[in-house]
């Protein structure tokens, strides 16, 4: 989409990351189980993507000049699964299947889902594959921009840092790479399992122009986005501070709740935190 974004459309993004958090919450709660926290970390940032950045279209998902999303930390799938579905990919009653036998709607995102570019969730696999579609769109000149987000506790895989210098050999200014980035892992913070600051200066360091944002202000998400490619020839980084189970106070920067859900009288708790 062109053009400033106004008061209001922020006010309308904001509002539909509250809806897509509470949809999150309670899709796991009928599944039983999912990674809620690192879904909610990242819900402004997916929000701001899928209904204002991205040129993408839900009636024809393959549109060959459709922007590509891939979601490589692919175990915060609840995120983009409720996403596309207030997108229009597929009907909104799809996500009360969410794990179960039979459903599109895997512990990770698959192939046959609409709209999902790759089956991802093996860490530091998306980046690599971004570079390769960005390469394609380079080598067939088409106007299409890859857009990677990877969770801060998968940057370490090596594949990522291969995949970065590639980017930059190639001048892949069409690459958009965001990092969640909330501080932990399922072992604890990132910086007690492998450090990675100073993060800004490897990122630039590897030939990337690179901004940092707070991940949950919806206007920074948006005026970012927008402003990319951030350097003509070269790919572009977003680190983006997020707060991993942002919205649920008794989940938010709690290590313990990589992969929980609420229980008992913690389900209203959360259903009114997110109300």
């Amino acid at each position: 989409m062109a053009g400033a974004c106004s008061k209001l459309m922020i006010a309308e993004l904001e509002a539909k990351a509250k809806r897509i958090r509470r949809d999150i919450l309670e899709m796991g709660l009928r599944a039983g189980g999912c990674h809620l926290a690192p879904a909610l970390s990242s819900a402004d940032l997916v929000t701001a993507l899928y209904f204002r950045v991205m040129r993408i279209n839900p009636q024809a998902p393959e549109d060959d000049l459709r922007d590509r999303f891939l979601l490589s930390a692919g175990h915060k799938c609840a995120v983009q699964y409720v996403a596309l579905a207030h997108a229009g990919y597929f009907p909104l009653e799809v996500l009360g299947t969410f794990s179960r036998l039979h459903s599109i709607l895997g512990g990770h995102p698959g192939s046959k889902i609409p709209g999902v570019e790759t089956p991802t969730g093996s860490l530091g696999h998306g980046l690599p594959i971004g570079v390769g579609l960005a390469l394609g769109a380079k080598l067939q000149q088409k106007p299409y921009r890859v857009f990677v987000l990877l969770g801060d506790g998968e940057v370490p895989e090596g594949s990522n840092w291969e995949a970065a210098a590639q980017a930059s050999q190639f001048k892949l200014d069409n690459l958009v790479a965001i990092i969640d980035r909330n501080r932990l892992c399922t072992d604890g913070t990132t910086e007690e399992v492998l450090a990675l600051e100073p993060h800004r200066e490897r990122w630039s360091s590897f030939g990337w122009a690179v901004r940092e944002i707070d991940g949950h202000a919806m206007g920074e998400i948006v005026e970012a986005l927008e402003a990319v490619p951030y350097h003509p020839g070269r790919p572009s980084l977003l680190i983006a501070n997020t707060i991993k189970g942002k919205g649920i106070s008794f989940i938010e920067n709690r290590v313990e709740w990589h992969y929980r859900i609420p229980a008992g009288e913690e389900i209203e708790r959360a259903r009114r935190d997110l109300s």
